[in-house]
């Protein structure tokens, strides 16, 4: 069972407003867009989290859990940025920060100007590479923060020896297709329609979209491949076929006639942030670092993370 920790947070907002339409306020989100959190959450763990009555709605008991983990993880973090507050003073120095392009468009970009603004002296270092490539450059001290999909494939858990790893953000798979197709429904919607090969190269798009055509035995074999997600969008505006990507993919890079649409089963994509663990690492501005992208991470709206032309098709709250 995995559980966005963002929607323990909408799920404590809604109990604390006592409604959904109160919590959509104090959220700035829409009432829709906190009804669908709620949706997957209950998704997630397979049981109701709320029981909606006229006057409000009221944590259940299994919501009443969650609501108390919400509060935990609300706590720690509180704590956790106290603390680093206080590292905060003369933060300097350099940080290098590897990662691939999704990440780099969406959340290393934003981050370098947010913190030339809040510390002068700490200079952020972007590098693009592949995983393999920047696995090694963070043993080597050649890189100091790498972004990386979490290991889903049933291999060694946890991060190397001299490693720790810090989920950094869980983004949805989502459908992309020609605008002009209906939305489907769910992944059997998908069988006759022509799919988009992966390379193996990228191995979190390969699995997810394999694991799909698996319950999907009239599916085509896909003519066309991709490694990249833009050259994806790109064969998919140009009706070579559909693809599921993950949801930074597609924040704010939807071509014309080309929508992204959520369906229940797809999974999510893990982001996580590994760091060397030291005698004298990880130092004071790479926390800083860190902590500022799991905040910016968060800020994130997940229930809205298409533009453009996209169709949410996510199940009502």
């Amino acid at each position: 069972m995995q559980i966005d920790p963002r929607r323990l947070a909408v799920l404590l907002a809604v109990h604390r407003a006592g409604g959904v339409l109160a919590a959509a306020d104090v959220l700035h989100l829409t009432p829709s867009a906190v009804s669908q959190q709620i949706a997957r959450l209950e998704e997630a763990t397979g049981t109701a989290v709320l029981d909606r009555q006229p006057s409000g709605a009221v944590l259940t008991p299994a919501g009443r859990v969650l609501a108390e983990a919400a509060e935990h993880i609300e706590a720690e973090l509180t704590d956790a940025r106290k603390a680093l507050a206080a590292l905060r003073e003369d933060v300097t120095g350099t940080v290098v920060v590897a990662a691939f392009q999704t990440v780099i468009r969406t959340l290393l970009i934003p981050l370098v100007h947010r913190l030339q603004e809040q510390f002068p002296g700490l200079d952020v270092v972007i590098r693009e590479m592949g995983s393999e490539q920047a696995r090694q450059a963070l043993r080597s001290g050649a890189v100091d923060l790498l972004i990386l999909e979490a290991d889903h494939s049933g291999g060694p858990a946890g991060a190397p020896r001299g490693t720790r790893d810090v989920p950094v953000l869980e983004e949805p798979w989502l459908v992309t297709m020609p605008a002009a197709l209906a939305d489907p429904v769910s992944t059997a919607d998908l069988e006759h329609l022509p799919w988009l090969g992966v390379d193996p190269g990228a191995p979190a798009a390969h699995t997810v979209t394999e694991r799909a055509r698996r319950g999907l035995p009239a599916a085509p074999p896909p003519l066309h491949s991709y490694h990249d997600y833009h050259v994806a969008l790109s064969m998919v505006a140009g009706g070579l076929g559909i693809a599921i990507l993950p949801a930074l993919a597609v924040r704010g890079a939807l071509p014309e006639g080309v929508k992204a649409v959520y369906l229940p089963g797809l999974g999510t994509r893990t982001l996580i942030a590994r760091h060397r663990t030291t005698r004298s690492e990880p130092r004071k501005e790479v926390l800083t670092v860190l902590d500022a992208i799991i905040t910016l991470a968060a800020e994130l709206d997940p229930s809205v993370p298409w533009t453009g032309e996209a169709s949410p098709g996510a199940p009502a709250g």
